[in-house]
């Protein structure tokens, strides 16, 4: 496939697995709706080179996360009207709930189409960045560990996935 018929979401992806992600601290807290908050703080780049990736690593990494997110999202409440069941993240999403401010890059998304993401990414110039999710659970974690390119476990019958490794 010629490099110009090639998609934007597709190189977006390219650009998220070949990132370098180093987890330095996640935080979970119980929400009020018998849920989960998770913040993770993370970096980007070769640690050991002090490398900063950021500059070509950083929309590649919210569109994966917004990807990721988008596809475990479910509807709550009233949204079930507009859920489609099948339905898929695209760059022009991403694009909608994206903007530059004080220097970092920050995504938000709430509602789309019918699916409660709850999810928030703030991409700062150092090449740390911050994830953070409301009432999706432990989700989060996983989505990390799957951009970090870790096989996640689960039991026979369709459980909730785990982890491997130090994860645990």
């Amino acid at each position: 496939m010629a490099e110009e018929q090639i998609p934007a979401e597709y190189e977006l992806l390219r650009t998220a697995t070949l990132t370098d992600i180093t987890v330095v601290n996640t935080e979970v807290a119980p929400t009020s709706d018998d849920d989960s908050w998770v913040a993770i703080e993370a970096k980007v780049g070769n640690q050991e080179e002090d490398e900063n990736d950021v500059e070509w690593a950083a929309f590649g990494l919210i569109y994966a996360i917004g990807v990721l997110s988008f596809a475990d999202a479910r509807p709550r409440g009233a949204s079930e009207i507009e859920f489609a069941d099948k339905d898929d993240w695209y760059v022009r999403d991403m694009l909608k709930h994206l903007r530059y401010e004080h220097g970092e890059l920050h995504f938000y998304a709430d509602y789309v189409r019918g699916r409660m993401m709850k999810t928030t990414v703030t991409v700062r110039p150092d090449g740390t960045f911050r994830l953070e999710t409301v009432n999706r659970g432990q989700a989060a974690t996983r989505w990390i560990s799957r951009l970090q390119g870790k096989k996640l476990l689960s039991l026979v019958g369709g459980s909730t996935p785990q982890p491997t490794g130090e994860e645990r």
